[in-house]
């Protein structure tokens, strides 16, 4: 397999150059493992680790690879099938999140991604809320985001639902498609070319394990039904991984979330609310609340059903998150 088939381009080229003298290979993370890390590279896949050096030298967590990156590796001396990890080149873009835990920590989902395919579902697991958040995290991270509404089949009424999620993410494209009928598929098209690298996020049992069977042409994700009972998923996915289709175009799987708070996501609020932001400029009063000042540009929109009330909460209520009172 080649570099380009992996999604090298000049701007790792360039990163990379400090490091050939070394005589290190570049590679890119495939797959994670506890300790460990598939790298693949032009050598093919082996499993890598990283050196005693680039641990000690690691401040933070999201200073180690993550799924998507590129690093450079050299061959274990006495076993063909393992590589030193001895640096992390600089990542294009990062899907990232709020660690679990009391401590301030960033932490990488998946690394150098082109599109992000936001995936949902009409079964009953979607939640506009979380839609929202993803939003947000993918607008932070650099990387494109595109909405699919999955399981299709499933619905009487699609038409409702797209038009709610169009009005929370205005000029973004929102693709109804069914994993099962392969309805809407071909229109993804566009963004699977070879090289490009998409990462498909949800919580679990919204379809992503199937859908990447049904975009990749092959059986490559074991897929799990939902439970009737509470239309929740069950974890198919355990690990991230990333896949090189038949088709050239890269492919990230990732465990389904429930709940994510976007890293410095500032940023990506302000993107994903950027209609709010522009309202807010309007307003007569540098310092307006928008609540009960006269001449409110977003309390106006409200009034004149340009703005829906629930969108300027979800808006609020995020930006609030972050500790911004004013927007």
């Amino acid at each position: 397999m080649t570099l380009a088939q992996l999604g090298w381009n000049d701007y790792f080229a360039q990163a990379f150059a400090p490091h050939a003298a070394s005589g290190h290979l570049p590679a890119r993370v495939t797959l994670e493992l506890k300790g460990y890390f598939e790298v693949t590279g032009e050598f093919g896949a082996k499993l890598g680790q990283c050196t005693g050096k680039y641990i000690n030298a690691a401040v933070t967590p999201a200073e180690f690879p993550a799924i998507g990156d590129w690093v450079t590796v050299s061959p274990q001396a006495g076993d063909e099938h393992r590589m030193h990890i001895h640096a992390l080149l600089p990542r294009r873009t990062k899907f990232s999140r709020k660690a679990a835990g009391e401590q301030d920590l960033e932490q990488i989902v998946a690394a150098n991604i082109d599109t992000v395919f936001l995936v949902s579902a009409f079964d009953g697991n979607y939640h506009l809320h979380r839609v929202e958040r993803y939003l947000a995290a993918t607008w932070a991270s650099g990387a494109q985001p595109i909405i699919l509404l999955n399981k299709a089949d499933l619905a009487d009424d699609t038409e409702a639902l797209q038009r709610e999620i169009a009005g929370a993410a205005p000029d973004l494209p929102v693709f109804v498609v069914s994993a099962q009928t392969r309805r809407g598929l071909k229109a993804l098209a566009p963004y699977l070319q070879p090289g490009m690298t998409v990462a498909l996020l949800g919580s679990s049992g919204v379809g992503k394990s199937t859908l990447i069977n049904r975009l990749v042409g092959e059986n490559l994700q074991f897929t799990q039904e939902v439970r009737e009972d509470d239309n929740k998923g069950r974890h198919t996915t355990t690990q991230r991984e990333l896949l090189v289709a038949p088709g050239g175009f890269i492919v990230i799987d990732t465990p389904g979330m429930r709940e994510i708070q976007p890293w410095i996501a500032e940023a990506g609020v302000r993107a994903a609310f950027a209609d709010i932001i522009t309202l807010t400029t309007q307003c007569k009063f540098r310092d307006c609340s928008h609540s009960v000042e006269p001449s409110c540009a977003v309390q106006a929109a409200i009034a004149a059903g340009k703005l829906g009330k629930a969108r300027w909460l979800s808006c609020q209520r995020m930006l609030l998150t972050l500790s911004l009172i004013h927007i």
